[in-house]
This record gives C-alpha cells, structure tokens and sequence, in this order.
C-alpha cells in the first residue's frame, strides 16, 4: 500500500478514495439498498408469489428476449457500422458519425412515438410490411425496433476506437503470407475487437433492460404478449404496491446481475485465453 501510494500521481489517496466511496454509496449502495428493505416488508414468501405470478414471468420473459435479441442485432450491425467509420472515407462521413449518437440525444418517448408512427399497419414503413401479413408496431417485434434504436450507439462507441487501432501493417502482414481475407478477419482483427464487442453488447443489452420510454409506445403493453416489466413497475407504483413493484424491480436486478456477471467472466476467460 505504501508503495503504490508513493507511486500514485494523484496526491490524497486516502482523501480520493473516501469520495469514491461515499459517491458509489450515495448513488449506487444505498439506492439499491432500500429495494430490498423496501421487498423486505413481503418476507420471502410474498417475494416469491409476486415474481412467480403469471403475469410477472410473462413481462420479464418480454423485457429479457427482446433485450437478447436487440443487442444481438446491434452487436452485429454495429460492427459493420463501425467498421465502415474507421475503414472507408467517404463523402458526408462526419454526418454518418454524428447520427450515430442522435439515440443518445433524442427522447425516449419521441423516439417511441416516431418508431409507432413509422411502423403501425398504416405508417410509412409498416403499410409495406401488413401487405406480407407483417406486423411490428404493438408487438413484441416492435420492441425489439425500438430498443435496437437506442443501444446501437454503445456497441459502435465501444468498438470503433479499438477497431481504429489495430494496424493495417499486421493485416497486410497477414495477406502477404497467403491469408485470406476471412482468414485475415477471423484471426487477426477479431480477437483484438472481441473485448470490445463484449462490452458493447452487455452495455446495449444492459441498456434495453431498463428502457421504458421508446418501448410503451410501440409495444402495444398487452399482458402476456407485448407488456414489459418496467411497465408493471410502473402500473405496481399507481396502484401504491410500493413493496410488489420493488419486488419486480429486485428480480430484474437479481437476473441482470447474473447475467452481466456471466458476460465479464466470459470477457476476463477470453483475455486470458487469449494471453497465453
């Protein structure tokens, strides 16, 4: 400890560290705390009858696939996007770069409401899909849309400078000694973007958990088809069942936890494998 304080650029470690915490308690522990004092008044029994209720499984079936499927989708597309930032120059490149974070900057609910606009039976883009019996807007389709709309930025953020620095020089390396281009790909430029990649998909799947307001609005919130947790949350606090909705809320919490726990592993197992 003596050591690394001696070595430390920033002076006041104790003092840093102290902030540090009392910030992480102030915004995090002690936030998520009060849920499960607040879940703590059903006692364990009325936790599990209110998570395990029909309804309950159903809208935390919907908000868990639908979030797997968006940020599998934006995993991919967001590679290619980025690949084509980083790769190719093109006119109006700068433009391209900028609509990336427009999701970042846009309401929620106007996105929602523009997403429902453009997608029911007779919007712009959903009229051309009813004519192949396709329906999007107040489906479950519908928001996976909405919640690939808002994560995609995260996948091409978190990849895009890591993509911008692996060298051409090793690429071309790699093809003058007969590699080819899926060759090239696959063992050069991957596992130097995998980690990356992992982390853009748990934050975009991270993300489109908890979305409420671009969702409500496209999904249609019909129980057991389109209806998300987050929703019932909401629908649990109007009704004043503070101690169900923290119930809801503490389940969500439970699973993402676990699964994020799962993808960092997985991200810690891939980088040392790829060490050794």
């Amino acid at each position: 400890m003596a050591q690394f304080r001696a070595h430390s650029v920033l002076p006041g470690f104790n003092l840093a560290l102290g902030f540090t915490l009392l910030y992480l308690s102030l915004i995090v522990l002690i936030p998520l705390s009060s849920l499960f004092f607040k879940t703590a008044e059903l006692g364990f029994g009325g936790f599990w009858d209110v998570v395990t209720s029909e309804r309950v499984v159903a809208s935390l079936r919907v908000t868990f696939l639908t979030s797997l499927a968006a940020a599998l989708v934006n995993t991919f597309f967001g590679l290619v996007v980025a690949w084509v930032l980083v790769r190719y120059s093109f006119p109006g490149k700068r433009i391209v770069d900028a609509l990336v974070d427009l999701p970042f900057a846009l309401p929620t609910a106007v996105a929602g409401i523009t997403l429902a606009t453009l997608y029911a039976p007779n919007g712009w883009l959903g009229q051309y899909f009813a004519t192949y019996d396709i329906k999007i807007a107040y489906t479950p389709l519908g928001i996976v849309v909405a919640l690939t709309f808002i994560g995609l930025p995260f996948v091409v953020r978190t990849v895009q400078p890591v993509l911008a620095d692996v060298e051409a020089e090793v690429e071309e390396a790699a093809a003058s000694l007969g590699a080819g281009r899926w060759d090239v790909f696959r063992r050069v430029i991957f596992p130097a973007i995998y980690p990356a990649l992992l982390t853009g998909f748990a934050l975009a799947f991270a993300r489109a958990i908890g979305e409420y307001g671009s969702v409500i609005f496209i999904a249609g919130n019909m129980p057991y088809i389109s209806e998300i947790a987050p929703l019932l949350i909401v629908a649990k606090l109007e009704q004043y069942d503070y101690a169900g909705a923290t119930a809801i809320a503490v389940a969500m919490l439970l699973i993402s936890f676990a699964l994020l726990l799962g993808i960092n592993a997985l991200q810690w197992w891939t980088s040392r494998r790829g060490a050794r």
